[in-house]
């Protein structure tokens, strides 16, 4: 009996062990999965929080429902990962799992600790954050009575999840705010290490107009070096200062600690791994996938679902001894929500920035690429819905895997 081992049940992992029940024999197979946690997080959705679209209960659902039946699963924290010895150690019972093949999907998460002063008597009073389920509760609970002041979203360096996400969180909250009468009470900015809105150009001069059309305020290469808490200011290290009353942090994301532990990662435990066949540089049978693998892509669900597409279909021919012909290309889409009951799409590679024309289907769409349209925003929303019910159970979504530039505007 082989021994596939998953290390994290989010998006990559749920995916993979979905698609790999059904692919590989189970008289020849033993897949297991490992999480920490009962409940798997629908993180797009903590965006929504803040302003009362969705509660916490529209993003939360049991892990169990999506791990498909003859794949174990084992909740326990992973204390280290030996792969000299092909084993992971847990903290429960301090076990061994053995494999003969591991993947490593553990994510990424915020480190708020990075930033000096971010944490302290402010936090969640002054200074929030939405990356989180309880730090979006919590902002919501503060943005229903707040009565208005200088609003600063700083991002403190990248990688981030989802590097739209701080962008959409300030459009919306210029529609919250219009909604509430309070707007011309809300001074709207955006701190950005990013020399404008977004890492790719063309998209970052789409958003960044956006932007001043909305009156939100951006300060570029803001690389911050503190937070006077008692002031209430942000500092970056060439000394500029941005006052705020009302501090949204986007803290840098790192991996898993297991990773440093296992010495398995960079500076930031991310497993470099092959961009093209996400095989670790290091270990010819481990495979890093989703926020985990260091690639110079975004840490985006899209992303996660694209690599486990490409992964299932090389690790079939992998196991056999045969070349991985498979390659991923970079491939992220993401719905960015504009507000008002709008949004845009964008979609791009390593290689292609987001350009304009028609997704899925070219000359047809439905949804328009960097083109504001209520069938973008629609398109966010019920994207929900197959999350839930069709991609965390591996089922064909009708997109390809691969960036296509059909329907695309050069």
């Amino acid at each position: 009996m082989k021994r596939l081992l998953v290390l994290g049940a989010g998006t990559a992992g749920t995916i993979v062990v979905n698609k790999l029940r059904r692919a590989l024999d189970p008289e020849e197979w033993d897949i297991t999965i490992v999480d920490q946690s009962e409940v798997h997080h629908y993180q797009p959705g903590y965006l929504f929080i803040p302003f009362g679209i969705y509660t916490r209960n529209d993003v939360l659902k049991p892990r169990r429902d999506y791990i498909p039946p003859g794949v174990k699963m084992i909740l326990s924290r992973i204390e280290a990962i030996e792969p000299d010895q092909n084993r992971v150690r847990l903290e429960k019972d301090n076990r061994y799992l053995p494999y003969d093949f591991l993947v490593i999907a553990t994510g990424s998460q915020p480190r708020y600790e990075e930033v000096p002063g971010l944490l302290g008597p402010e936090w969640r009073k002054s200074i929030h954050e939405f990356y989180t389920l309880e730090g979006a509760v919590a902002l919501a609970r503060h943005l229903r009575g707040w009565e208005g002041g200088h609003l600063v979203l700083n991002i403190s360096e990248m990688p981030i999840k989802c590097p739209v996400a701080p962008l959409e969180f300030l459009l919306l909250a210029d529609w919250y705010f219009h909604e509430q009468g309070k707007r011309s009470r809300v001074e709207l900015t955006l701190a950005t290490p990013l020399p404008g809105a977004f890492t790719k150009p063309r998209a970052s001069q789409l958003l960044g107009n956006l932007l001043a059309e909305k009156n939100i305020h951006v300060v570029p290469e803001f690389a911050i070096e503190s937070v006077d808490a008692e002031a209430r200011k942000i500092i970056s290290y060439d000394g500029q200062e941005i006052p705020y009353d009302l501090l949204v942090s986007v803290a840098i994301h790192m991996g898993d600690d297991v990773i440093a532990r296992s010495g398995l990662g960079n500076d930031t435990n991310y497993v470099p791994v092959d961009k093209h066949t996400l095989l670790s540089t290091q270990y010819p049978n481990i495979f890093a996938l989703g926020d985990a693998a260091d690639v110079p892509t975004s840490k985006a669900g899209s992303v996660a679902h694209f690599q486990a597409e490409i992964f299932t279909e090389n690790f079939l021919r992998y196991i056999d001894g045969l070349e991985m012909t498979a390659r991923f290309d970079g491939h992220a889409n993401c719905y960015i929500e504009s507000g008002f009951g709008k949004g845009f799409l964008i979609d791009f590679n390593y290689d292609v920035e987001p350009l304009p024309g028609r997704y899925p289907l070219p000359g047809l769409g439905p949804f328009s690429l960097l083109q504001e349209s209520a069938i973008n925003h629609w398109g966010k929303m019920m994207f929900r819905w197959m999350y839930w019910n069709l991609l965390l159970k591996g089922k064909e979504l009708p997109i390809t895997t691969h960036m296509s530039m059909a329907g695309k505007w050069q």
